[in-house]
């Protein structure tokens, strides 16, 4: 499936952006959870500014719903909070600072956009569950997607939600597996090895995607598929690159949740700006 290429460019810009606004929560000496959130920044650009429905009011009653059950990586969405006019572009300079309307791990109280608080791993997926759920209950069009990571899939109550998804036939949810292979610290397959992770998620009664989840091509054809399933939810298993966009921290553990030096900081500055030149 071929989208216009217009779209895919302003969305690649997006996504682009959506990293410039994640260094700026992260400058030289701040801890920052830089690779998870880098990784699934492509994605969140899709969702947020293509695939979703979105209003000027976060929390019109007519919006899909996204949640990120990995939720240290909730920069990523911070970063489109900025540019969907949620959140004030001077807030990103206090993340993580106490009182802040931008904490570490999402905050729903404090944050408009965020649908759940979540953080302890495992547990988002279940919530997701039970919106979905609630809206066929009430005859609502909404959709849910909820982002988990692949280290996440060692959490048992990832693996409950998804049999009762299946069991409920919640096709109005669908999954984003971020597969970087890295986790806080190591590689996914050092610290709990657990392959095959499409045959799991088809076995367990999900129509289940294999995409690049930098392609956005593939990311868009891919939320198209989940949308027109029925009877059963989708999982999207989106290959990604742990650190995506900056060079230094691709693929390391290292950048899971650390703070960039001055050199490193105006590497990324650089990487970005590339970037968006050459979309």
């Amino acid at each position: 499936m071929e989208f216009n290429a217009n779209e895919i460019r302003d969305l690649k810009k997006r996504a682009a952006q959506l990293r410039s606004n994640l260094i700026d929560m992260v400058p030289p000496g701040k801890v920052g959870h830089l690779g998870g959130s880098s990784s699934i920044m492509d994605v969140v650009a899709a969702l947020y500014f293509k695939v979703m429905n979105v209003f000027e009011d976060p929390r019109d009653p007519r919006r899909d719903r996204l949640v990120f059950s990995k939720g240290h990586a909730v920069l990523a969405q911070y970063a489109a909070f900025v540019e969907l006019g949620y959140v004030e572009r001077e807030a990103l300079k206090y993340v993580k600072t106490l009182g802040c309307t931008l904490q570490g791990h999402p905050d729903m109280d404090q944050t408009p956009g965020i649908e759940a608080v979540t953080g302890s791993l495992g547990q988002g997926l279940s919530i997701c569950l039970g919106m979905a759920l609630g809206f066929r209950l009430d005859q609502k069009a909404s959709r849910v997607y909820c982002i988990v990571g692949d280290g996440e899939q060692a959490e048992g109550q990832i693996w409950e939600a998804a049999v009762a998804a299946a069991a409920y036939k919640a096709d109005n949810l669908c999954t984003v597996i971020d597969v970087n292979g890295v986790q806080a610290t190591d590689s996914v397959d050092r610290v709990l090895a657990n392959p095959d992770l499409y045959q799991k998620w088809e076995a367990f009664g999900w129509h289940t995607i294999e995409i690049d989840g930098h392609d956005m091509n593939q990311i868009l054809a891919a939320f198209a598929q989940a949308e027109a399933t029925k009877g059963k939810p989708t999982a999207i298993l989106a290959r990604t690159v742990k650190g995506k966009g900056f060079a230094f921290a691709e693929g390391k553990a290292a950048y899971h949740n650390a703070a960039m030096n001055e050199d490193e900081y105006a590497q990324a500055r650089e990487m970005v700006k590339k970037m968006m030149e050459e979309v």
